[in-house]
């Protein structure tokens, strides 16, 4: 499983272990799966996709929409920077 942290200027927004996360590069959406290879990328404008294996149970913030459709967490975003290293994720967004 992967470790993800997601934080913005007001705080921590999304602190756990999922299963994957599909962000928007600039030069198009990629997805990081457990033990990708360490990455550090810019993320353009678009929605962080959250993949969790208790997605029926978990609760997020008001930022977060949750898709039934496809059984993921969807974070909108305007920009962002993330870093994939041991298995971590930590991505900064605006």
């Amino acid at each position: 499983m992967l470790s993800l942290e997601i934080v913005s200027p007001e705080g921590h927004l999304f602190k756990g272990n999922v299963t994957s996360v599909t962000v928007p590069g600039v030069d198009g959406e990629f997805q990081m799966l457990n033990n990708h290879a360490n990455i550090v990328s810019i993320l353009a404008k678009g929605n962080v996709k959250i993949a969790v294996p208790d997605f029926k149970t978990i609760e997020v913030g008001a930022r977060f929409v949750k898709s039934d459709k496809d059984q993921k967490i969807l974070l909108p975003i305007n920009s962002g920077t993330l870093e994939l290293k041991d298995n971590k994720v930590i991505i900064l967004v605006d």
